[in-house]
């Protein structure tokens, strides 16, 4: 089967690999996602929306977060149109007092939190180097990609444990692992990501909750649209495969790992980089 895809400012048709799948796994096959309750930040649009798609068609009750209210209402009505329980929070991850609201009004409605993704994350100027970055540019980085994850988490932890039970998966980027030139502040976030995902694992490895990571390489989002061509290309030409990721591909890795079989899995980082990664 063909598909059309943009690849650093490039329309191309490729051949998609002999087996090759963009559905999710079948129900029977994912145990603990039927009746669960997830959480997914930046679940409004991107990557965050496809992996809320395919954990509401595995049957889980969903709960998006994202700042952008008038955008998470229509993700969440177009959700529903498709036969899936979901709701929208609106929520400032940088905030510690929104988060703590948010996932207040959450457990309220829910009683608990099964599963959380953590998606929310923005790219921040790109293409720049280090001596051209702006301090605020870096911060304002940080504080979603990396300070979210941590207020997210900690504000769903204490249920989890309640329940001892959770899986936490917090999506992270090759990028944090390898350092993308020109991308100073959201390589380094991300690589707070893999490292509070390796602490947290730790801590939390006899109470049934697991917290792993995802290190995607460039996944076709309005985000990565949203790029200058050379640094798309820059980042894709890495990429033995010579593609980017679908979303689609990222969302069917998170439900794995959101389920009960992923049980002896935690501070992990799993990896979603057409072979640019190897370890």
């Amino acid at each position: 089967m063909h598909r059309i895809r943009t690849i650093a400012g490039h329309v191309v048709d490729f051949q998609e690999p002999a087996g090759y799948r963009l559905t999710p796994m079948p129900t029977a096959a994912l145990s603990g996602i039927s009746g669960s309750i997830a959480v997914i930040t930046g679940g409004a649009q991107g990557i965050g929306l496809q992996i809320a798609q395919h954990l509401g068609q595995l049957g889980a009750q969903l709960c998006l977060v994202d700042m952008n209210g008038p955008v998470l209402e229509k993700a969440a009505a177009t959700l529903a149109k498709n036969g899936m329980k979901a709701k929208g929070y609106q929520c400032d991850v940088t905030s510690e007092s929104s988060v703590a609201q948010c996932f207040k009004s959450i457990i309220d409605d829910n009683k608990k939190v099964d599963i959380l993704v953590q998606a929310a994350g923005i790219t921040g100027k790109t293409n720049v180097k280090t001596h051209e970055v702006e301090l605020d540019n870096f911060e304002h980085v940080f504080k979603i990609n990396s300070t979210g994850v941590f207020l997210c988490a900690r504000a769903v932890l204490p249920s989890m444990i309640k329940q001892n039970y959770g899986r936490i998966v917090n999506i992270a980027s090759v990028s944090g692992k390898e350092g993308n030139a020109g991308m100073l502040a959201y390589s380094s976030s991300k690589a707070a990501v893999i490292g509070q995902t390796k602490v947290m694992g730790k801590e939390y490895a006899e109470t049934g909750i697991t917290i792993n990571c995802v290190a995607p390489a460039v996944v076709q989002t309005a985000m990565v649209d949203a790029m200058p061509p050379e640094q798309v290309k820059y980042m894709t030409d890495k990429i033995p495969m010579k593609r980017t990721c679908l979303p689609e591909e990222v969302a069917n890795l998170v439900c794995f790992i959101a389920s009960k079989e992923a049980s002896f899995t935690t501070a992990f980082c799993f990896d979603v980089t057409g072979g640019r990664s190897t370890y």
